[in-house]
């Protein structure tokens, strides 16, 4: 087994499942178990200024080993895993020379990996696969992007062939809840540009995202018994049906793909009394982000209106923006990273995200922070699938990023 994959194997082995609402980071505490871990590791590879602080924020440096002028490039990884699926013991299974078969993944409960539902697969046949066993997630979001950068820190420490300038490196926990970049510390990590390595499959290059609001609608009622409920009981829960159908219902994760923007309704609890609905709003255009939150604003007056004042609450607050408008005029870095992939055989694939990165964030936080693929597909459920062989070519990209910095 090559090195990158066993240190991967090795990273998802450790659960480090993030948890949304609550009011700490990280968020839960097995976080730093692999945080630890790494620290460790980058000591023994012989990394510069390693430091983990109180949040499980990590970053370590390469020296330059130039004497040429060369700007200092960070890459970051997060090591939290999605809250969406079991992640707890994963068995990652290797599937050696994949030739466009259907996959078992859990005989038990008929769990298949098939190519009719994901026709992606068809892409890496002859290539070594890493898949889940069915039962939980993987974890390559975003832990190949952690392999992806330390073995490319070890492969150069090992090369001094391969010159380049200072390389910044940091690992953030809380990603996956929207929290990865609340306490960066952008002074101390001191590059003048970063790239995320938390892409799908290879090629992705992206410095685009959503604009994200986090939206929820609470809905209150009176409670009285069954039998004698006429014109007394309010069924909380009716009219979040009534809402939820007065939404744009071709607006939705489901029915939109490319620039649509929509409205996703994450989750639901409720009884008589009260009933909450958790919603997310994306879109890539500003204009059209306003516009859909208070689209939101605007049914949630119609509902007070029509059932009095305080039925219904709505909390909304903005999440992350779309980076494009920080990335555009440095474009020569994603430009940079183009010309790598080219280099390494990888053929750029530069798109839109739909969704956001912590590169997001820290692109409005004075490091401007594109995104590259990290390898994986299907993230946050037990259809996740890693292609070795992409696995590599991400750490090849990352090595030919600052082996063509010190050149320039």
């Amino acid at each position: 087994m090559d090195r990158i994959t066993e240190r991967f194997l090795k990273y998802v082995s450790f659960d480090t499942q993030s948890e949304v609402e609550v009011d700490k980071i990280p968020s839960t505490d097995k976080q730093f178990e692999l945080a630890n871990y790494i620290v460790k590791e980058l000591e023994y590879i012989g990394m510069h200024d390693v430091s983990i602080d109180e949040h499980a924020y990590v970053m370590a440096t390469l020296p330059a080993n130039t004497d040429k002028k060369v700007p200092t490039i960070g890459f970051i990884a997060h090591m939290d895993t999605s809250p969406d699926f079991v992640a707890t013991n994963p068995k990652p299974q290797i599937v050696e020379n994949y030739q466009g078969q259907d996959l078992m993944l859990f005989e038990k409960d008929n769990i298949v990996l098939s190519p009719e539902y994901f026709p992606e697969l068809l892409l890496y046949i002859g290539q070594d696969l890493i898949t889940t066993d069915g039962t939980t997630l993987l974890g390559a979001d975003d832990k190949a992007g952690v392999a992806e950068i330390i073995t490319a820190m070890e492969e150069l420490i090992n090369d001094d062939t391969i010159k380049h300038g200072p390389i910044r490196i940091g690992f953030t926990p809380d990603e996956e809840v929207g929290r990865g970049a609340d306490l960066f510390d952008v002074k101390k990590f001191a590059a003048d540009w970063a790239y995320t390595m938390d892409g799908g499959e290879i090629g992705e290059l992206e410095y685009e995202n959503f604009n994200a609001a986090g939206a929820k609608v609470i809905f209150k009622g009176k409670i009285v018994h069954p039998g004698y409920a006429k014109d007394k009981m309010i069924n909380s829960q009716s009219r979040a049906a009534e809402f939820i159908m007065a939404m744009p219902e071709d607006e939705t994760p489901e029915t939109t793909d490319g620039y649509e923007g929509f409205f996703h309704m994450m989750g639901m609890e409720g009884s008589v009394e009260q009933t909450i609905l958790n919603y997310i709003v994306r879109d890539h255009d500003m204009n059209l982000f306003n516009k859909r939150k208070q689209a939101m604003l605007d049914l949630v007056a119609d509902f007070n209106a029509k059932y009095g004042e305080g039925a219904v609450e709505l909390q909304m607050n903005d999440q992350y923006y779309n980076m494009r408008e920080k990335i555009e005029p440095v474009m020569h870095i994603v430009d940079l990273a183009e010309q790598a992939m080219k280099n390494v055989g990888v053929v750029p694939n530069v798109k839109a995200i739909r969704g956001g990165t912590d590169g997001s964030r820290l692109s409005y936080m004075g490091l401007p922070c594109p995104n590259i693929f990290a390898g994986g597909h299907n993230f946050h459920g037990r259809y996740e699938f890693l292609p070795i062989p992409s696995l590599t070519k991400a750490k090849d990209v990352i090595k030919e990023i600052v082996r063509l910095a010190a050149n320039k």
